[in-house]
């Protein structure tokens, strides 16, 4: 609706993962680059964990554009209610045709598949995300199948990503032995608060904007206090005061829009 009115090409603050709009500060790019790494030298069993909103998904679909074509990779953005759902999707997405057949058959099959792929030098990777709903008895045989393997590499990069109840779960007793495997832990924050006019300034130039300044200081000092930093509540909050601005027929967000919208979406400590 405010994108004709303040000459924006395309929605600046959208809450879809989008790679086009991943920002790079220290911890993304750390979070990033270990995960990049892991996956190239074939590690096996890698985690992502990080709170709500702090753009865990925008890592992984950043990290599937750019990977090269040698890697496959299968995206499972939706907890499977058992291993046996999760292990039939893994092998439609890679072409397996065992719809019909049982565990053995298909992790059988599975194998094949990925030691065909390895010959070719593929590397196949499976991003697991909200892993923190996964059942304890889905996560032990995902433990299972790290154990694809040649003798000396693995065949199935498998990346766990979750909120920080993830490693809760992880640390119970009966998964002490799918947290050994774990070769490398990334994790994320929310931002700095003296990141957060970078973040927007970067969001609205990846959006095709390059008009004047939008959010002035007081503005961005009260997004940070309303959004406490997490990326995810930072677009919710521009979007709407842009919004707000739009309706007001005014060309720059101000504080008191800011804070405004923030009420009226039930957010910050100053809530009732």
């Amino acid at each position: 609706m405010y994108n004709p009115y303040f000459g924006f090409p395309e929605e600046p603050f959208g809450i879809t993962p989008d790679p086009r709009f991943f920002y790079e500060n220290p911890i993304y790019r750390e979070a990033y680059t270990t995960l990049a790494w892991g996956i190239r030298a074939r590690r096996g069993l890698l985690s992502l964990v990080g709170a709500v909103g702090t753009g865990k998904t925008t890592i992984l679909r950043h990290l599937m554009a750019k990977s090269e074509p040698s890697i496959r990779s299968v995206l499972v953005d939706y907890p499977p209610q058992s291993f046996d759902e999760l292990l039939a999707f893994t092998c439609r997405e890679l072409g397996l045709g065992v719809s019909e057949q049982g565990r053995l058959e298909r992790i059988a099959a599975l194998k094949e598949g990925l030691l065909a792929s390895h010959a070719k030098n593929e590397t196949t990777v499976l991003f697991l995300d909200e892993a923190q709903h996964l059942s304890e008895e889905t996560l032990e045989s995902v433990r299972l199948l790290s154990n694809l393997e040649t003798a000396g590499e693995k065949l199935l990069q498998i990346v766990l990503v979750g909120q920080p109840e993830l490693r809760v779960k992880l640390d119970r007793p009966q998964l002490r032995p799918l947290k050994q495997r774990i070769t490398l832990e990334s994790r994320l924050d929310r931002l700095r608060y003296d990141e957060i006019a970078a973040y927007i300034e970067y969001r609205l130039s990846a959006a095709g904007y390059r008009g004047p300044e939008l959010f002035g200081p007081d503005a961005v000092e009260a997004i940070g206090f309303y959004s406490d930093a997490v990326p995810r509540l930072i677009n919710v909050i521009c979007g709407n005061a842009l919004l707000a601005a739009h309706r007001a027929s005014r060309r720059k967000v101000s504080a008191d829009l800011v804070v405004e919208v923030a009420r009226a979406l039930r957010l910050g400590p100053a809530v009732d």
